[in-house]
């Protein structure tokens, strides 16, 4: 009975341990499974996590790019605006320029105006002068430089040799000259006297600077006697300095010896008429 009882016992324990390897086995599969499992589950926590992180920098880099693309817009929208006032600006200082130009051109023409009429004035006088005094005489010339009539007289028509007193034949001459000075108000006339190179002294008068400008005085008197105002009248005297040739024969210095009457319009007049002009101008602004 024993016997049977014990044979009953290892047998159970044989089942049971039997049962329990099986469960044993299942459990380790089951282990592995699981750890199977939690490693996958790492590495793909382990990528999120890297991914989150690349993520996370890229949103970093975005958040810099947008922070750059706001300051460049915001760069350029200053820049378009300072481009609008400065072209803005630049099409005022252009019209500026552009209403000077205009204004300075009305002026240019406004005083070429005022030129042309000097220089009308000038040849209707040459022609007066030319009728008046003749032409064809070869002692007296008359011609235009640079808008300034000149006169040239030889001194055998004013003064005998050596002297300062005018001839009667030379008040003739004189005479048409003061008609036409005296037609002109507006002008004046400058008598330059011009002698040769050879010295002189007489009386009180020293040297060819004196004989030069006592000649001048001697015609203005003459002037004033035929009526010409004396307000027009300028005596001036150039000595020798002035030679139209070498004083080497005494033809030459015959045609060095001479008396220059410049006809020109009075500066401050001229200038006056300019003036005028532009004032003109500024009143009527610009048209």
């Amino acid at each position: 009975m024993k016997k049977n009882v014990f044979v009953a016992l290892l047998g159970l324990m044989l089942v049971s341990s039997c049962a329990s390897k099986k469960e044993f086995i299942a459990l380790q599969a089951k282990q592995k499974e699981t750890q199977d499992l939690l490693n996958t589950a790492t590495v793909k926590l382990n990528n999120c996590l890297s991914e989150a992180a690349a993520s996370n920098a890229r949103v970093e880099s975005m958040k810099d790019q947008l922070g750059d693309l706001r300051r460049s817009n915001e760069a350029l929208i200053k820049s378009s605006q300072d481009l609008t006032e400065l072209t803005s600006k630049g099409a005022t200082n252009l019209e500026k320029s552009l209403e000077s130009l205009k204004e300075r051109d009305l002026k240019i023409t406004r005083l070429q105006d005022a030129i042309s009429r000097k220089d009308s004035v000038t040849l209707a006088l040459v022609t007066s002068l030319k009728r008046e005094v003749g032409i064809n005489d070869p002692d007296i010339e008359v011609n235009v430089e640079k808008g300034v009539v000149f006169i040239s007289i030889a001194d055998k028509l004013l003064f005998k040799s050596g002297s300062y007193n005018v001839t009667t034949k030379a008040k003739e001459v004189l005479a048409k000259v003061a008609k036409v000075i005296s037609s002109k108000p507006s002008f004046e006339a400058m008598i330059e006297g011009h002698t040769d190179s050879q010295p002189y002294k007489r009386d009180v008068l020293l040297d060819n600077w004196d004989l030069s400008v006592k000649r001048s005085t001697s015609i203005i008197r003459v002037l004033q006697e035929l009526g010409v105002n004396p307000k027009q009248l300028i005596a001036a005297g150039r000595s020798s300095f002035i030679p139209l040739v070498d004083n080497d024969t005494a033809e030459n210095r015959a045609k060095n010896r001479r008396t220059r009457v410049v006809v020109l319009p009075k500066i401050d007049e001229f200038y006056e008429m300019i003036e005028t002009e532009m004032k003109n101008l500024a009143a009527g602004g610009g048209n």
